[in-house]
């Protein structure tokens, strides 16, 4: 192995210099060189975007997948596949697994069932929503967390790592300044005039070449003064022309948060949309709690009465109908529907109306009044109140 002894002493000098220089300035006893105010603006604003964009990917990721050890899994599976070299298959959403759940129950309590009959058509709904959420995350994470993320493991990354060695040129070149200033001061002590009388012939030799070896010290101060003046201005320039790239890294971050906002405006409209089209099929499925309401307002009715009706299903006449003293409910419309004939009410959606029900009617009808308007109106089409 080779081992350079030299270069390894170097750097040992050169990292004990900087950390000396650093010391000093902790305490107060070294000068440092201060950068100008629009550099330090620049390092200001650097710093405030990795930091809230750093939050703001991590909340989005939480966001999308709320679980944190689904969260931790599905990292490990992308980065296994990403040194794989090969693409992540698609996950399953959970609202498409409580989809296929509600599918396979509806087989076991039969799908021409009530519940078996809703259950269908409610996973349907649901593997639906759950696949337009796919498609939301797969969109959300290229369009927006990708550009965030590439920033912070990239463009980020490249600027903290110039502004390190910005660091520690301005620590070699503050170190540089300070030999300087000593080389100097010693320098000015040595060329200070004898006093002949009480100094010997002997120590004017050595004054003399003290003076001279100080000289050199000061020149080579100089010139490593102007060597670390040089680099620490270039790497200044470089630094700056990164932290200046925020501005361009805030617009492209604008047009990624545009473009999550589209995804999240579709994806609810899907949701919505989806959400509405179960709610029409619903409706045209038969209530089970309508019926058995029903069927309970008809015996309690015949029960009071004590008698049978002399008002038949086919010869039904709404005009000579009337309200029975007890077992009148009130019933809140569900969906807008237009009377077929003369003998049916039509209904506005959310509106409040009286129902009660005659021996012998049809179990899918009741009566409903509204005012002095009175006329059949559909069971499904209403939730009755208590």
């Amino acid at each position: 192995m080779d081992f350079n002894v030299k270069k390894l002493a170097s750097g040992a000098g050169l990292f004990f210099t900087r950390a000396v220089q650093f010391t000093e300035e902790k305490l107060g006893q070294a000068e440092k060189t201060e950068l100008d105010a629009h550099f330090e603006n620049l390092m200001s604003r650097a710093d405030c975007t990795k930091n809230w964009t750093e939050k703001i990917y991590r909340q989005t990721e939480v966001l999308l997948q709320p679980n944190p050890i689904d969260h931790t899994g599905a990292r490990i599976e992308e980065f296994l596949y990403e040194k794989l070299d090969r693409k992540a298959p698609s996950r399953i959403t959970n609202g498409e697994l409580l989809g296929q759940y509600m599918q396979d129950a509806a087989k076991e309590f039969g799908p021409g069932t009530p519940y078996g009959s809703t259950l269908i058509q409610v996973g349907e709904c649901e593997r639906r929503l759950g696949a337009a959420e796919r498609e939301f995350l797969q969109t959300s994470a290229i369009s927006f967390l990708t550009p965030l993320r590439n920033f912070l493991e990239g463009d980020w990354k490249t600027i903290s790592k110039e502004r390190r060695l910005l660091e520690n040129l301005r620590l070699d070149l503050d170190a540089c300044k300070t030999r300087l200033k000593k080389a100097r001061l010693a320098e000015a002590k040595t060329a200070m005039a004898p006093d002949f009388q009480e100094t010997r012939p002997r120590n004017y030799v050595l004054s003399a070449s003290a003076s001279a070896l100080w000289s050199e010290e000061v020149e080579k101060a100089e010139h490593e003064l102007r060597v670390a003046q040089t680099e620490f201005d270039r790497q200044a320039e470089v630094t700056r022309l990164l932290l200046e790239g925020i501005s361009s890294t805030h617009v492209n971050h604008l047009r990624c948060l545009h473009e999550f906002v589209e995804a999240q405006a579709a994806y609810y409209k899907q949701c919505h949309f989806h959400m509405q089209e179960l709610q029409k099929e619903l409706g045209r499925l038969p209530n089970a709690f309508a019926l058995n309401s029903t069927h309970s307002m008809a015996a309690a009715g015949s029960a009071a009465e004590g008698i049978s009706s002399p008002v038949e299903t086919d010869t039904l006449k709404i005009e000579e109908v009337q309200a029975p003293a007890t077992g009148t409910r009130k019933a809140k419309v569900l969906y807008d529907y237009d009377a077929a004939d003369s003998s049916e009410l039509s209904l506005l959606a959310d509106e409040l109306i009286t129902v009660y029900t005659v021996p012998g009617m049809d179990s899918d009808w009741l009566i409903g009044e509204r005012g002095n308007q009175k006329g059949k109106v559909p069971v499904t089409y209403l939730e009755l109140l208590s």
